[in-house]
């Protein structure tokens, strides 16, 4: 690797990739990631000052805090006082095989300072084995639970995005042993892709108006 490429953990990776898109100018209205970024809270607390909408999935052991004061409980402990009329059922989205449908709660957490957003704890609960998987959240204070759920969903999409990289244009189908090769071939097979979405895209789009107007 060049010298002059030193060592980050991946959220620090990912708040450079963030700063390099704002100032880009693309559009986002949420930053959603998995446990990995979610457990950071430098992470957390910078897309907050930044004024960035957050979802993050983060372990059920994380500490959060609860009040004005120093106390902190984990997602889990707070999942477990949710009272059993306050799940609601909800799909986040549609999978290879049909609905991702599951029970969804979501814990009120003190708001960022001097901010009009909120943050929450959105929890997710499986119909099949009652798993849970936890979200910290915060955006604009009238976000509703269905809305936190299209995010927390939308996610999936990323996973989506890699896997077809890799099938139609060999994103992981490289062999290089020094850094100039690899990051060439990444940045291509990542155009290459990005082409393919657009055309496709904008086919798809194209082909919808012409068959409304023959309608």
């Amino acid at each position: 690797m060049p010298e002059q490429v030193g060592f980050r953990t991946k959220p620090q990776l990912a708040r450079i990739m963030l700063e390099r898109a704002v100032e880009a100018g693309v559009p986002a209205s949420w930053v959603t990631a998995d446990e990995v970024y979610g457990q950071d809270p430098a992470l957390r607390g910078w897309l907050e000052g930044r004024g960035m909408a957050y979802m993050l999935a983060i372990k059920c052991s994380e500490l959060l805090a609860v009040g004005d004061g120093p106390a902190k409980l984990s997602a889990v402990q707070l999942a477990a006082a949710v009272p059993t009329e306050h799940w609601v059922g909800a799909s986040a989205g549609h999978g290879a095989k049909g609905r991702r449908l599951y029970d969804w709660a979501r814990i009120q957490l003190p708001p960022p300072a001097a901010s009009r957003w909120q943050r929450w704890l959105l929890v997710r609960r499986s119909r099949r084995d009652g798993e849970l998987a936890f979200y910290a959240c915060s955006g604009p204070a009238d976000t509703s639970l269905v809305g936190l759920v299209q995010v927390a969903g939308s996610r999936w999409a990323i996973e989506d995005g890699f896997q077809q990289a890799k099938n139609e244009v060999g994103l992981d189908h490289y062999e290089v042993r020094r850094w100039p090769g690899w990051y060439r071939h990444i940045t291509l097979a990542l155009l290459a892709h990005a082409f393919l979405v657009v055309t496709r895209t904008t086919a798809t789009s194209s082909n919808r108006a012409k068959g409304d107007a023959a309608a």
